[in-house]
């Protein structure tokens, strides 16, 4: 069995540890505010799971390099510090998972809006945009994943160059990608690409039920770099795993 460290125990950590004997790990350690994730915790553990917050994790990956334990990297927002968390486990020779969704339904999605993005590449009559809803406790909008969307359709799309995040109070330019966020009540997470024109609109849509989902794919992920070295983003490493728990 994976042993496993979950740092951070919100929804999240707590999906994990109840889906953690599905998937065939053993959770050696929960860590939280009151009982911090140290090199001499994260020693019992062959993967660290952490789905923290932004700003803590750097702090999470210095101590994961510290005690030479693998990690999973569940949280979004802290993209601006990647080169730094990614020179880190690099130089200690730890194996790191990230990604901005560990759903495998969402991974999909993403594959779709690729597909989606191609398809309106040569069909200038349609305009393109996302919309993402969230629970009111999320930090980050737009979300991390509504971001790998959107650069997936800049990535496709040549008439959209740039992602406008902000509410527009006039008429948006041709050339910007429009992302937009909902954050209220208890919303999971839901994620739209619309593609719409004068005579029809295309909707392609992922709404999470649940965190079950996330977690597992976490897992799974946790069980997949065990004994692995180098940083990998998780949609490069789905296809190498279970999809369902």
């Amino acid at each position: 069995m994976t042993r496993i460290a979950i740092v951070g125990y919100g929804a999240m950590g707590r999906a994990v540890e109840r889906l953690a004997p599905q998937a065939d790990a053993n959770v050696v350690a929960i860590c939280d505010i009151d009982d911090p994730f140290t090199p001499l915790v994260a020693a019992h553990a062959d993967v660290a799971v952490d789905f923290t917050l932004p700003h803590v994790v750097p702090d999470v990956v210095r101590v994961a390099c510290d005690s030479g334990t693998n990690l999973v990297i569940g949280t979004t927002g802290w993209y601006d510090r990647f080169d730094e968390v990614a020179s880190m486990a690099a130089k200690a020779g730890i194996g790191l998972v990230y990604g901005t969704n560990f759903s495998i339904g969402v991974q999909m999605f993403f594959r779709l809006v690729r597909l989606a993005a191609q398809l309106a590449e040569r069909q200038p009559e349609y305009d393109v945009m996302l919309h993402e809803w969230h629970h009111k406790r999320k930090k980050d909008a737009p979300s991390g994943t509504a971001l790998t969307a959107a650069d997936l359709v800049l990535g496709q799309l040549s008439r959209k160059t740039r992602i406008e995040s902000e509410t527009s109070h006039d008429r948006i330019d041709a050339d910007a990608l429009h992302v937009t966020s909902t954050r209220g009540g208890e919303i999971v997470g839901k994620h739209v690409l619309t593609m719409d024109s004068a005579v029809d609109r295309i909707e392609v849509t992922h709404d999470a039920k649940n965190r079950d989902g996330f977690a597992w794919g976490a897992l799974q992920a946790a069980r997949w770099i065990n004994g692995r070295t180098g940083v990998y983003d998780f949609a490069d490493i789905i296809d190498q795993l279970e999809t369902k728990p």
